[in-house]
């Protein structure tokens, strides 16, 4: 080596180790925005809300607050009405859940199927989960007007009209109306993802199965079934907290109507602020609703762990 070279030794050392520790911290500097993202615009107002809900504070003086620990909470439980929303936002969750999945999974198998026009009716699936909710809301309320709605037409056509024909006015049937709209809504979500999962199934493990005289539900069951159950646990999941969090729909339709059949926590938690200008109150209520969540995520992952020690086993 010459005494050029052993000079120039040491400095291209210290440049590589700078390179080195720059690329160290690069990972960092991509999460700094989310993180400062999350921390401005969700860890702050949760703060606040924690806050909100130990005190009595007016929208119409939020500047001033009374501390009163948990008299928010004790004054929301024990009225019945709020016992009834949550019965109702289960119901709601449950349902939708339930629906959209099942659905979403029955029209996955189906677009998972080898037939003309199968990309066209792959892109039509997805409207009206490309529609924003409130064209959907607006929409369904049309098709269940009284006087012009086509699905009062159907079910008159059929002897299965609602008495009246004001079918989102009546306590019996708005919430299976905004049921079936919301599911309506939901389940392309649900098709595409599970059709991504039913493209992983292998197809040698279908093969196998079929020569050995397996029938289609035994396949499904054995086969197909184990490779796209994780996918249904976290679609699920995402199903169970997107219809924790459902507003627009439900407040354009009936706006928790009639009589509160179909309140739910947010249009409680919306009513009891700008209705009631009471914010401790709607703090306490939102409170419960991050309470649910979270034991909803918890549950999920205590029966993922469970069900991932039985596999091992």
């Amino acid at each position: 080596m010459t005494a050029l070279e052993q000079t120039r030794a040491p400095g291209a050392k210290r440049r590589r180790t700078r390179s080195a520790s720059g690329s160290a911290w690069t990972p960092y500097l991509f999460l700094a925005l989310p993180a400062l993202y999350i921390v401005l615009f969700q860890g702050i107002p949760l703060v606040q809300e924690v806050y909100l809900s130990f005190t009595r504070t007016s929208l119409l003086n939020p500047t001033s607050s009374q501390w009163v620990g948990l008299e928010n909470f004790a004054d929301i439980f024990s009225q019945d009405g709020f016992h009834r929303t949550l019965r109702i936002t289960f119901v709601y969750v449950i349902a939708c859940v339930v629906g959209s999945v099942g659905v979403g999974l029955i029209v996955a198998l189906l677009l998972n199927r080898d037939f003309r026009g199968r990309g066209v009716a792959r892109a039509l699936v997805t409207v009206p989960w490309a529609a924003p909710g409130i064209a959907v809301a607006l929409i369904a309320t049309w098709m269940l007007n009284p006087q012009y709605g086509i699905v009062n037409r159907a079910l008159n056509a059929i002897g299965l009209g609602v008495p009246g024909g004001s079918i989102l006015d009546s306590p019996v049937y708005a919430l299976p109306a905004i049921l079936v709209t919301t599911t309506w809504q939901l389940f392309p979500l649900a098709s595409v993802v599970l059709l991504s999962a039913l493209q992983a199934v292998p197809k040698d493990l279908i093969e196998a199965a079929t020569m050995d005289g397996a029938g289609r539900w035994r396949i499904f069951q054995t086969v197909t079934w184990q490779v796209i159950k994780p996918t249904v646990g976290l679609l699920s999941l995402l199903m169970t907290i997107w219809s924790l969090r459902r507003f627009e729909l439900i407040w354009l339709m009936t706006r928790g109507g009639p009589v509160g059949s179909t309140e739910t926590l947010v249009i409680d938690l919306y009513s009891e602020a700008f209705d009631a200008k009471n914010l401790g109150n709607a703090a306490a209520i939102g409170m419960v609703g991050i309470v649910i969540s979270l034991i909803v995520i918890v549950g999920s992952r205590l029966v993922v762990r469970g069900a991932d020690k039985e596999r091992i086993r």
